[in-house]
């Protein structure tokens, strides 16, 4: 007995098994069973006794018009039930997951981005799949794009400019650069002013991005015109909280301006003699993308395309 349990542990039984006994159990005879299946009786009688030769248990004993359940009968009920409704869920989440619809999205977001922009795309998002969990890292645009080719990300919402080489790059919306800061750093006709010319930032003390340094000094160079740098720094939120309490005026894109909270904190956008600061979502040239993460970039290019559109 102790060989033929052995043996039959080496021979594990399959799921088609495991469903034809269940149908037995609750049809009541092998019969009715054999018929709610769509099969004869005799290939359903011999897959029962496989089984009850596999597991080297009695399931059922037959009776003149039903089955009763063994003790092993009855524990091989209620696990194969489970099981089998565990497998049927398997195949659901993963079904789910071919469609995009379930699994956790790896997101870099700048933090210009992340806490403005975003909000309510992340609530849209999440309400049209509730079943997507995030893992968001946020983070400068060089350290996401570092996060990317080491794989700890799927995708990435950066900024302009960085080097695009290794990624591909869907740009999504394009922002205006804006002046930031106390009114006492504006000139009266400054405050008048709906666009801020570069010319009113000369010998201004400034906050601005370390890598949009080479970028200014080109244009307040093109215009013979002083750059009086107080602070270069690596993130959206150093500039604005630095702006916001009175030290210089901040250089920033405009959807960052929603972090300025003093009361006589002010904002301009500035003049076209600056690039735009464009957001984009990217992603290695060299991994493919798992469904979760297209469905989410397929969605954002939907979204800001939408929003570009002439009413």
């Amino acid at each position: 007995m102790a060989a033929h349990t052995r043996a039959a542990r080496e021979v594990p039984m399959d799921f088609k098994q495991l469903s034809y006994f269940l149908t037995v159990v609750n049809e009541g005879t092998i019969s009715a069973a054999a018929k709610k299946l769509h099969m004869t009786q005799p290939p359903l009688s011999t897959q029962m006794k496989a089984l009850e030769d596999e597991t080297g248990c009695l399931l059922f004993e037959r009776g003149p018009r039903s089955i009763r359940l063994t003790d092993a009968g009855r524990i091989m009920y209620e696990r194969a039930s489970a099981l089998l409704h565990m497998s049927s869920r398997l195949m659901e989440e993963l079904a789910d997951c071919r469609r995009g619809s379930h699994g956790t999205l790896r997101l870099g977001v700048v933090s210009s981005v992340g806490s403005t922009v975003f909000c309510r795309c992340f609530l849209d998002f999440h309400r049209a799949y509730p079943d997507i969990r995030f893992e968001v890292s946020e983070a400068n645009t060089y350290q996401l794009l570092e996060s990317l080719r080491d794989g700890l990300i799927e995708l990435a919402v950066v900024r302009t400019p960085f080097p695009v080489g290794a990624f591909h790059c869907v740009p999504l919306k394009k922002e205006a650069l804006t002046a930031a800061g106390h009114k006492s750093f504006f000139e009266s006709s400054d405050l008048e002013r709906s666009i801020l010319p570069l010319s009113s930032l000369a010998g201004k003390p400034l906050i601005i991005y370390r890598r949009w340094e080479e970028i200014l000094t080109d244009a307040f160079h093109a215009q013979d015109l002083e750059m009086s740098v107080l602070c270069k720094n690596d993130d959206a939120r150093t500039t604005a909280f630095w702006a916001d309490a009175g030290l210089g005026i901040g250089i920033l894109p405009q959807a960052a301006v929603p972090l300025l909270s003093h009361p006589d904190s002010i904002w301009k956008p500035l003049d076209q003699s600056l690039p735009p600061s464009t957001i984009a979502v990217i992603h290695s040239k060299h991994s493919s993308l798992s469904t979760v993460a297209k469905t989410f970039a397929d969605y954002l290019q939907d979204v800001f395309c939408k929003k570009s559109e002439p009413p």
